[in-house]
Order: C-alpha cells, then sequence, then structure tokens
C-alpha cells in the first residue's frame, strides 16, 4: 500500500522592511533632540513656577532671525524640488542661499544675545535669563551642525552626486534643515508665551 504524503505549500517569504541605515541614525538623532529639549522645557516651566522670575521682552532680533529661518527652509526645499528635476545649477544656488542664511540666523542669535547683556538678563543670575541663553545656544550649536551637513550636501551638488536617481543626501539634509527650523519656531513661541 502507498502512503499519501501531504502536499507541502511553501510560503513566499514575508517582503521586510528596509530602512536606510543613514536616514535611520538621523531619525535618531532628531529624536534624541526632541527629547532633550523636551526635557528643558520641561523644566523651564517647572522651575517658573516656583517664583523669582525675571520677566523682559524678547530681543526684537530674534523675530528678524525666526523669519530668516523660515525663509531658509523655502530655499532647503527649493534644492530639493532642483535635485528631483536634475535642475544642477538651481540646487547649488539654493543650498548656497539656505547656508547664507543659516549664517545669517547664528548672526542674528548672537545681535539677540547682546540684545539681552544690554537689557541686563545675563546667563548667570535669574534662571529666566538663563534658560534663554541654554536654549538658544543648544540650537545655534545644532543648527551649525546643520550647516556642517548643507555643506556636504553642498559639495556633493558640486561632484554632481546629488540628481533624481540619488536623492539621499539631499533627503537627509532637507530633513534635518527642516526639523532644526519646526525646533527653532516652536523654542521661539514657547518663550513668548511663557516668558
Amino acid at each position: 500500500m502507498e502512503t499519501l504524503h501531504p502536499i507541502q505549500v511553501q510560503k513566499e517569504p514575508e517582503a521586510t522592511l528596509s530602512v536606510d541605515p543613514k536616514k535611520f541614525i538621523l531619525w535618531l538623532f532628531i529624536v534624541s533632540i526632541v527629547m532633550l529639549f523636551a526635557s528643558q522645557t520641561s523644566a523651564y516651566l517647572v522651575r517658573r513656577a516656583e517664583g523669582n522670575w525675571l520677566e523682559f521682552n524678547m530681543p526684537v532680533v530674534f523675530w528678524y532671525s525666526t523669519a530668516v529661518l523660515v525663509i531658509s527652509s523655502l530655499s532647503m526645499h527649493w534644492a530639493y524640488y532642483s535635485a528631483k528635476k536634475d535642475n544642477f545649477t538651481n540646487l547649488k544656488i539654493a543650498i548656497s542661499v539656505t547656508f547664507v542664511l543659516g549664517l545669517a540666523f547664528l548672526y542674528m542669535q548672537f545681535q539677540g544675545w547682546r540684545e539681552m547683556v544690554d537689557m541686563k538678563v545675563y546667563f548667570v543670575g535669574n534662571p529666566s535669563g538663563s534658560f534663554l541663553y541654554v536654549f538658544t545656544g543648544l540650537h545655534a550649536f545644532h543648527l551649525i551642525s546643520g550647516l556642517f551637513v548643507l555643506l556636504f550636501a553642498l559639495v556633493s551638488a558640486f561632484r554632481f552626486k546629488v540628481h533624481a536617481k540619488n536623492l539621499r543626501r539631499i533627503e537627509i539634509c532637507a530633513t534635518y534643515w527642516h526639523f532644526l527650523d519646526i525646533l527653532w519656531v516652536y523654542l521661539f513661541f514657547f518663550l513668548l508665551t511663557f516668558n
């Protein structure tokens, strides 16, 4: 008598989700920055509620620097769009404009610190001033890292390594830059609201 063997059906392997390792690292970095600023803004609110809080007006130059950073986001988007269309001239111009606007933002932050000193708001002294210096200083530090990412993307654009079929560098650059812009807008309005 012949025994029948059950037919074995082989399942096709399930597709695995693949994530670009560099993009994954970028998102981990962004999450860590979000956690850093979330802890700082929470500490700000707790300390403010304890009293002994110096109230002062935000330096006017911070309004202008916010506008500059928002415009830099637009130029960064222009760079990404130009890369998708293989418009290398506009890509180089747009990244360069974004870089210059980033430098202008840093200069304006420095001017904001000078305005604060003129208002007698110092890093050491009342915690309200200390927090403002810490927030703006930490953001400036991360923006400097964003300028290095921009510089790397600009060099890659000049070497024609950024184009419609290779958008990873410009995507990473744009994601990080837009994040830094959103972070500053959040910090700025947080400080306006709770100062």
